[in-house]
């Protein structure tokens, strides 16, 4: 368990730091009621401390004689509130100084500051959220399309967390036929348990694969697809980018070299997040500078999830051209031929093979056609049909690709007869793996980086 002092009583400003309309100061803890009843003067009525759960008092918050500002008040007693301890919320004017007035006063009463995250780590270590759920708040507040918003509130709903422990009740009850067989042998048919442990890996190590299977989908709807436009200078990079997020963000001129720095952006094509960047020209240069753009243009295309090689149809196949398609070969990518309402002038033999897509982004042709084989390469099949998309990072997905790796070694085992006492250390290797999903059986110095990561206040 964490170490943690869940008897003090923390205090964040729990919307975003601005002019705005209202901010909200929450304290959660044991003394969070009192606190706020020593601060807060209704109007009329009860002392806050009197009223009942789930209300909403209107008053001043008056610190040593003095009106801090004109709240309204949100009382909620434990344990049914997001950190399953009693939770007060005072709503004053936005503004920073509004705002830094309030928190200062509950501070100085009694409260001390709440690190990042760390309402929600008490919402987890009192047992409201497991680790999957809390993860889900954070992506719902970084969600960049409805799709990774979706996805997350699933999460947070408790699917992930349901399926994962059906799988370790699975592998617990293998675990216990297997231990019974240990210290009972003169009851165990040897046949019959490798047969039921077979039966059983197999569904389960069939689930995990799923989850496994769905987690690039989960990651980009989580972090988007980082998208490369590779190609050498004026074939129109710029001008793509330009074209699909509809601003002039980019400068598009005819002299080459002119994009010598990165330019990043990101759209949503279909619920897909697409960091889309643009990149220098590559080509051979003198120009220091330029030269710099180059190489970086080179190593975002080694990192990138997919490339998008621009060429010019307009003009014949360069050397340059050869080498970028030998360069982004084994990865994701999609060849567009570029200024097709020009005369053509491409040698298409060269390229028919690589199912290049034929556009104007002068005129916008073939921008629609981009976008479909984008949707087509990333969202296939039943997972984005059925949105199972439920694992969203590589910590999770790590897990699972341990736990399988143990379910794999049961199955092995199991083929070679070899002694019961191996499938159990794997079986129970397993169950610690899937436990780290849900946070059952995770170390403590993970738990707290994954909350750090957390915006404060929440």
């Amino acid at each position: 368990m964490l170490k943690v002092n869940l008897d003090d009583t923390i205090a964040a400003i729990s919307t975003p730091v601005g002019s705005g309309g209202i901010s909200i100061v929450r304290i959660s803890g044991s003394e969070a009621i009192e606190i706020a009843n020593k601060l807060f003067i209704p109007r009329k009525g009860k002392p806050l401390a009197e009223r009942k759960s789930h209300t909403i008092s209107y008053g001043n918050l008056v610190y040593k004689g003095e009106v801090c500002d004109e709240v309204l008040v949100s009382l909620m007693r434990a344990p049914n509130t997001y950190t399953r301890e009693d939770v007060v919320e005072i709503n004053c004017h936005g503004g920073i100084r509004a705002v830094t007035a309030v928190l200062e006063a509950v501070l100085k009463s009694g409260a001390r500051l709440a690190e990042p995250g760390e309402f929600t780590k008490r919402a987890f270590l009192n047992g409201r959220l497991d680790l999957t759920q809390a993860e889900a708040v954070i992506d719902i507040i970084n969600a960049k399309t409805d799709k990774s918003r979706e996805a997350a509130l699933k999460r947070l709903d408790g699917r992930l967390c349901r399926k994962i422990k059906a799988l370790r009740e699975d592998i617990l009850t293998m675990i216990a036929h297997i231990e019974a067989a240990i210290d009972y042998p003169e009851h165990d048919d040897e046949t019959m348990t490798y047969s039921m442990i077979a039966d059983g890996v197999h569904r389960v190590s069939g689930a995990v694969q799923g989850l496994i299977d769905g987690a690039d989908i989960g990651r980009i709807y989580n972090e988007g697809i980082k998208t490369v436009i590779l190609g050498r200078p004026n074939v129109g990079k710029s001008s793509l980018l330009n074209a699909v997020i509809d601003e002039e963000r980019a400068i598009v001129t005819d002299i080459p070299g002119t994009t010598r720095d990165v330019l990043e952006e990101l759209i949503n094509i279909g619920g897909i997040p697409l960091k889309l960047i643009d990149t220098a020209g590559i080509r051979d240069t003198d120009n220091a500078i330029e030269k710099i753009g180059v190489e970086k243009s080179r190593k975002l295309a080694e990192e990138a999830d997919l490339v998008l090689l621009m060429l010019d149809g307009s003009r014949k196949m360069t050397d340059e051209d050869r080498e970028l398609i030998s360069l982004s070969e084994n990865k994701k990518r999609i060849i567009l031929i570029n200024k097709t309402d020009l005369e053509q002038n491409i040698a298409l033999d060269e390229i028919s093979t690589l199912d290049p897509i034929f556009v104007s982004v002068k005129t916008d042709m073939g921008i629609e056609q981009l976008y479909d084989r984008i949707k087509e390469m990333f969202l296939k099949g039943d997972i984005a049909e059925n949105d199972e998309a439920l694992i969203s990072n590589e910590r999770n997905k790590n897990s699972l690709y341990k736990a399988k790796l143990h379910l794999d070694n049961v199955l092995e085992t199991v083929n070679n007869r070899m002694p019961e006492d191996f499938i159990s250390m794997d079986l129970t290797q397993a169950y610690e793996s899937l436990g780290e999903i849900t946070g059952e059986s995770l170390e403590e110095d993970i738990i707290d980086k994954i909350f750090s990561e957390f915006c404060l206040g929440k």
